[in-house]
C-alpha cells in the first residue's frame, strides 16, 4: 500500500512539474497590487518611481521591514537572487513564491530562491561563497539575463547594440574581457539596460542600488517598460563632411620628381589638396622631358579614377625649368567637372550612409565583408554603356551614381570611391583596354572587377571579385 502512494505521489509530482512547464507565460505576469505611495522614500519624482510601482503592483516587493522601499540602498547578491527568484516563479506558476518551495539547509533567506533558480538551469555555483556581498552591476546582470528564457525575451536592439558596441565608443566599460560581459549585453539587446549616460556606459564593478535594481526586473516583466538607447550612430558612421582631398594620401612632395613613383606621390599630394594644378620645377625641360612627365602624371591620376580626373594638360617654361600640370577630363569643361565632382562625392556618400543605416554593413564586418556589399550594389546599380564614346560621362563615377551607366572607369571609379570612403586602401589598374580595382583587405591584396562582375546577365557574378593575382591576370594581363 505504501509503495502504491509513493508512486501516485511521485506521479502527482511530475504532473505538476509538467503543469508549471507548460503555463511558463508573459499571461501570468498580472499587477495584482494596486500601489498609492505605499513607499515614502520613493518620490514621484524619482527616476525610479515607476519601476517600484511595478514591483509592488506585481507582488515582487512588499519593500523592508520599516515600510521604505530604499531606492538608492545597496543590495546583495542573495537579495538580487530573492527577486530573480520570485520573478521566475511569477513567470511559470502566476505566483512569486510558489517556485522557492525548497527546503534552507543553511537557513538563509536566499536559499530557497537559489535552489529554484539552480532546478531550472538559471544559476549553477558560479556565486557561491558571494551571496552575503554586496552585488555589482555586472553579478546582477548574469543573473537577470538569465533569468527568464531567452524566447521569452525578444532582441529589440540588436542592429543598434552591436553597431553601436564595434565603434568602442558606446558601451565602452564592456569589452571581452568583462566578466559576465555576454549577460550585460545581452540586456542591453533586450531592452532591459540603456546604461547610465548618452554612451551607455554600464560601471560593470560599481554597486546596484535597489532602485537601479527596479529597473531591470521591471522591463523583464513588462515590455512596456523596456528601453532603445537614444544613441546617434549617423555621426559615427557617416561620411558626411568627408572632401577628396581626405580620400587621397599625402605622401609628401618632390618638387623634381625623378621617377614614375615620385611623379605618383606628387599626384596624390595635389589631389590631397583639393587642386588640379601640379607645378614642378626642374633644371631644364625640354618637349620630350615634357611628354613623359605628364604620361606619368596622367597614369598616376588615373589609378585614383574616383577623382573624376581622365586628362592632363601640360605647359614648361624652357629658360626657368617651370612645368605645369592642369588636370581635367574628356567629358566636359572644368566648370562641369566642378559640378560633376560635386555630386558624385554627395551621392556616394549617401549611399554608404544608407547601407549603414540599413545594417547591410555593421562595424563588426571584415574589410573583405564590406568591400563584398559595395561590390553588389555596384552590380545591381549600374549597366553598362556600350554606345559610350570617348567623351562620354560613362568614363567617370558620375555617370554611375547619376544615370546608372557607365564603363569600366566609370565602375572602378565609382567602386573605388565606396571603398575609401570606408577607409579601404584601394588603386585602379590598368592595361590598354581596360581598367579595375587593386584592394588590400584585412591585410591582403586581391583585385575586384565589377564592370565584369555585372556583364554576365545573370545577376553579380563573383568571379572576379577579390581575385588573386594570378587569378586575375588569366582574365585581363597588365
Amino acid at each position: 500500500m505504501k509503495k502504491r502512494i509513493a508512486a501516485l505521489l511521485l506521479a502527482l509530482s511530475m504532473m505538476t512539474s509538467t503543469v508549471l512547464a507548460v503555463s511558463d507565460s508573459y499571461e501570468n505576469f498580472v499587477r495584482s497590487g494596486a500601489y498609492d505611495g505605499q513607499f515614502p522614500d520613493v518620490a514621484v519624482t524619482s527616476p525610479f518611481y515607476d519601476n517600484v510601482a511595478a514591483l509592488y503592483e506585481y507582488g515582487l516587493t512588499v519593500g523592508r521591514a520599516d515600510g521604505t522601499f530604499g531606492p538608492e540602498a545597496p543590495v546583495t547578491v542573495g537579495q538580487v537572487v530573492i527577486f530573480a527568484g520570485r520573478l521566475r516563479s511569477l513567470y511559470a506558476t502566476g505566483a512569486p513564491e510558489e517556485g522557492a518551495a525548497f527546503p534552507s539547509e543553511s537557513g538563509t533567506v536566499y536559499e530557497p530562491y537559489l535552489r529554484y533558480l539552480q532546478s531550472l538551469g538559471v544559476l549553477g555555483t558560479e556565486l557561491d561563497g558571494r551571496y552575503g556581498d554586496a552585488a555589482t552591476r555586472k553579478t546582477a546582470a548574469h543573473i537577470l539575463a538569465n533569468t527568464l528564457p531567452e524566447d521569452a525575451l525578444p532582441d529589440i536592439n540588436g542592429t543598434l547594440v552591436e553597431q553601436a558596441y564595434a565603434t568602442g565608443y558606446f558601451i565602452p566599460d564592456v569589452t571581452a574581457d568583462t566578466e559576465y560581459g555576454e549577460d550585460i549585453l545581452s540586456l542591453y539587446r533586450r531592452g532591459i539596460s540603456q546604461g547610465s549616460d548618452p554612451s551607455g556606459t554600464f560601471y560593470p564593478d560599481a554597486s546596484i542600488s535597489r532602485g537601479a535594481l527596479a529597473a531591470l526586473l521591471t522591463r523583464l516583466v513588462d515590455p512596456a517598460l523596456r528601453v532603445t538607447p537614444d544613441w546617434d550612430l549617423l555621426s559615427y558612421y557617416s561620411a558626411q563632411g568627408t572632401t577628396w582631398g581626405d580620400l587621397a594620401e599625402d605622401a609628401g612632395f618632390v618638387l623634381s620628381p625623378a621617377s614614375q613613383e615620385e611623379v605618383a606621390a606628387d599626384v596624390q599630394y595635389m589631389l590631397s589638396q583639393g587642386s588640379d594644378t601640379l607645378t614642378l620645377q626642374f633644371s631644364k625641360v625640354s618637349a620630350v622631358t615634357a611628354r613623359q612627365v605628364m604620361n606619368q602624371a596622367l597614369s598616376a591620376v588615373k589609378a585614383s579614377c574616383e577623382q573624376c580626373y581622365n586628362a592632363v594638360n601640360c605647359t614648361y617654361d624652357t629658360v626657368t625649368g617651370e612645368l605645369v600640370l592642369t588636370f581635367s577630363a574628356t567629358c566636359c569643361t572644368s566648370e562641369q567637372l566642378a559640378e560633376y565632382r560635386a555630386y558624385t562625392l554627395d551621392a556616394a556618400i549617401a549611399v554608404h550612409d544608407q547601407l549603414w543605416a540599413d545594417g547591410a554593413i555593421t562595424a563588426s564586418m571584415s574589410e573583405y565583408e564590406k568591400a563584398k556589399v559595395y561590390y553588389d550594389w555596384i552590380c545591381r546599380n549600374c549597366i553598362y554603356d556600350y554606345g559610350a564614346g570617348e567623351d562620354s560621362l560613362s568614363h567617370i563615377p558620375y555617370a554611375l551614381f547619376h544615370d546608372g551607366v557607365a564603363v569600366c572607369d566609370g565602375y572602378t571609379g565609382a567602386y573605388n570611391l565606396l571603398l575609401k570612403l570606408e577607409g579601404i586602401q584601394c588603386a585602379a589598374l590598368a592595361n590598354t583596354s581596360h581598367i579595375w580595382t587593386v584592394a588590400e583587405l584585412d591585410g591582403t591584396q586581391y583585385h575586384i572587377d565589377t564592370t565584369w562582375g555585372d556583364s554576365s546577365g545573370r545577376g553579380t557574378d563573383y568571379t572576379y571579385f577579390a581575385m588573386t593575382a594570378r587569378q586575375s591576370w588569366k582574365f585581363h594581363s597588365w
